[in-house]
């Protein structure tokens, strides 16, 4: 970013042939427009140090970290308050959260619409800031127990994120844009390092809120339960002291009038255009330069040369939503490979939506990293690494990221658990008797389809693989026990895991078919269930309001999952009398099965077996595809973020900013679309997101190519010295003719 201008070339004559540049960049056209009358000088505002930067850049800097503090905050703990306090099912949580997502990068255009047409940026920063405060009231409102039932809590919470998202969206576009009307023209290198400093702010605020808002939720007790109203109120308050810093500066900032209704006079300069070359489509008719220069007859010349500006960034965004399609998939796709990953690091135990933090905290090392060392070192060999260079490159760095994702995905694969195929089951018996037991079992046209001997208090060391021959068949079970035969028959369905649980039966022995498990438990939770072995029923406490039963003489439970971690003493009771088991370990992605036994009368004991193993690779394999799509990120966002001030006519930027944001919208519709409809493996959709990304790369490449860019140094420079316009085709007084 430090490079960004020409500035560091030798100074020149922005209207002389410059033969370098010439064998660099081919000529385009451009418009011509009449010099505006200079403005009076203006107090210049107080700097920082004596530097080039304005001191209300700093209330910008902060009031950004406080709300992306709260914003994030807030949004850390989200579905977790849909899920198990509003009590949502997973389908609804998700459906909710991901609108609330894409609603919050909806509204830039309407607080774009504001801030340009009617308040101005400061004004609208101001008031939708103050909706943004009275969202986290009520979203705080709706997470209090007492305050009324569930159905108070949905609506409260459903006006306070409506409000929320009316708030940061409107803002969103405000904020950057303000930021830079804060320079100078003859400070844009200082502007352009403005913007590495405001996102790493976004990052940094992020980052410290996405670690202190659940703990604040999980750590701390309100009513009995996890403190979702203090998990909440803590980001609105950071959100009003937002508000307070920002106001604070309100003496030291420029503060640029609006310019009229920008958006009603594009959208009919847009309309009166076309439709005036449609009624003068005939052969006789003269052309003109640009299908825009068809609006002159109504419409300023100012007024075409700026909305030619906006169509030409505007045609430039079209393929930016791809690369958000992949950017945003760390929260989704990511995070379900993490959960398919070990997170145990040694010195750290790592959950598996925690990898997330791993990207702000890589944002905020990188930017200056980038900044100060990579841009400065490109510089100095003389290579040219404009903004849209750049954000080709962010372009080409998340493609391989996405290509290091799916050979990261191909390995977990081959470690994880093989699944059933059509008309085949996997079996694997459990002897819970004294005595070693043979098991055959016979299919349907009493073929043999297994011969095991299984010793007492032992499990066959894997499932195996039985062929069926229809989906769902009775299978017949042979069991030798001592000098005694026992056959049961249980039905069983293609595509499923069982145990054949063997116990005794008197003098005899009994067998109960129980269903397993089949997938890995979701976010990196462990799943454990029991058998009783006892003459009693048992309740287990597990940190869980309702408790786990266990039906006596040898009743299995349900699956209940549970947090990684050690499980020294879980609280048991029966009808007469409390006890403590001895869990161990529940390691990541595992599920287990626990026999409660007193078989060796030496206290109540528990016998523990995987039935679906730990995961196995280190979640720390995942840092590259980090790694490089956080070099993405910072190289193409940051870079969008200044590229879209820079070519914004004047009195658009604001809405050139929220164009950008939308950008992010569409990105996340096409991660649905393609999940929806792809029906790939997963590893095969992060190739085909590669793929598309690295076209998309080579079309942004073409455009970037042909594009012209709004640049202004060299101009100013020529209106000072009054230096004589060329003649044929005339350059806009706003632009400088060089290729990004």
């Amino acid at each position: 970013m430090l490079e960004e201008r020409e500035s560091k070339e030798p100074a020149m004559n922005p209207f002389q042939k410059n033969e370098s540049k010439e064998t660099l960049f081919s000529p385009v056209s451009t418009e011509e427009v009449l010099p505006r009358p200079p403005s009076p000088p203006k107090k210049p505002p107080p700097k920082i140090f004596g530097s080039s930067y304005p001191l209300s850049i700093a209330f910008i800097v902060v009031n950004e970290f406080c709300e992306r503090f709260s914003y994030y905050g807030m949004k850390a703990v989200l579905t977790l308050y849909f899920l198990y306090f509003l009590h949502w099912n997973e389908d609804t949580s998700t459906s909710v959260y991901h609108a609330f997502s894409s609603l919050c990068y909806f509204t830039p255009i309407l607080g774009a619409a504001i801030a340009d047409s009617w308040l101005g940026k400061f004004k609208t920063i101001i008031y939708l800031s103050l909706v943004y405060v009275l969202g986290h009231i009520f979203k705080s409102l709706g997470a209090i127990p007492i305050l009324g039932g569930k159905t108070l809590h949905t609506i409260l919470s459903l006006i306070g994120l409506s409000l929320i998202a009316l708030g940061t969206g409107g803002i969103k576009p405000c904020v950057a844009a303000f930021g830079g009307d804060q320079f100078e023209e003859k400070h844009a290198e200082a502007r352009t390092r403005y913007f590495s400093v405001f996102y790493l702010s976004i990052n940094a605020g992020s980052l410290i809120s996405t670690f202190i808002t659940p703990m604040l939720r999980g750590d701390v007790n309100c009513f009995g339960e996890d403190c979702y109203a203090l998990a909440f109120g803590v980001p609105g308050l950071l959100m009003v002291v937002a508000l307070v810093v920002f106001a604070m500066g309100s003496k030291m900032y420029r503060k640029p009038p609006p310019e009229g209704n920008i958006v009603a006079q594009v959208i009919k300069c847009i309309w009166f255009a076309l439709s005036n070359r449609f009624r003068n489509r005939s052969g006789d008719i003269p052309k003109r330069q640009h299908w825009l220069d068809w609006a002159s007859e109504k419409y300023p010349k100012h007024l075409i040369v700026d909305v030619k500006a906006l169509t030409r960034v505007l045609f430039l965004y079209i393929p930016l939503p791809m690369f958000w399609a992949l950017l945003d998939q760390q929260g989704s796709r990511w995070t379900l490979q993490a959960n398919k990953m070990d997170g145990d690091l040694g010195f750290f135990v790592l959950q598996p939506d925690q990898m997330q933090v791993l990207n702000p905290f890589l944002v905020l090392v990188f930017i200056p990293l980038f900044d100060l060392v990579i841009y400065r070192l490109i510089s100095k060999c003389r290579i040219n690494f404009s903004s849209l260079r750049k954000m080709a490159v962010g372009m080409i760095l998340a493609s391989l990221a996405f290509a290091v994702a799916a050979l990261v995905e191909i390995k977990v694969n081959g470690m994880t658990h093989a699944q059933p195929a059509s008309q085949e089951i996997f079996l694997q018996a459990l002897n819970l008797a004294d005595g070693e037991i043979k098991v055959t079992v016979l299919g349907s046209r009493n073929n043999s389809l297994l011969v095991e001997s299984v010793s007492s208090f032992q499990n066959t060391t894997h499932y195996s693989k039985l062929h069926l021959d229809t989906k769902i068949q009775d299978l017949h079970f042979h069991l030798k026990y001592n000098n005694l035969s026992v056959h049961n028959k249980h039905s069983v369905e293609e595509k499923t895991c069982y145990h054949l649980v063997i116990h005794k039966d008197g003098e005899s022995v009994s067998s109960v078919l129980v269903k397993d498990m089949e997938i890995k438990p979701a976010n990196g939770m462990t799943a454990i269930r029991f058998i009783n072995t006892l003459h009693k029923d048992i309740n287990i406490s597990l940190d869980e309001d309702v408790p786990l039963s266990v039906g006596k003489d040898y009743g299995v439970s349900s699956y209940r999952t549970m947090m990684r971690g050690e499980y020294p003493a879980v609280h048991c009771r029966t009808e007469d009398t409390d006890f403590f088991l001895n869990l161990g370990l529940l390691d990541f992605g595992t599920t287990y099965l626990f026999v409660i036994t007193n078989i060796s009368n030496r206290g109540l004991q528990t016998w523990k077996t995987e039935e679906i193993p730990a995961n196995k690779l280190s979640i720390a394999w995942q840092l590259p595809q980090y790694i490089l799509v956080t070099a993405a990120e910072v190289m193409f966002s940051i870079t969008g973020l200044e590229f879209s001030y820079s070519q914004a006519p004047s009195s658009m930027k604001s809405v050139l900013q929220a164009a950008w944001l939308l950008t992010v919208a569409v990105g996340n519709i096409i991660v649905l679309v393609v999940a929806q409809f792809s029906g790939l493996v997963q590893w095969a959709e992060f190739v085909l997101f590669s793929c598309l990304l690295l076209v998309v790369c080579l079309i942004f490449s073409i455009m970037g190519y042909y594009y012209v860019p709004l640049m202004s140094e060299g101009i100013h420079e020529a209106k000072d010295k009054q230096l004589p316009l060329p003649q044929g085709n005339m350059i806009n007084l706003e632009t400088k003719n060089t290729r990004l």
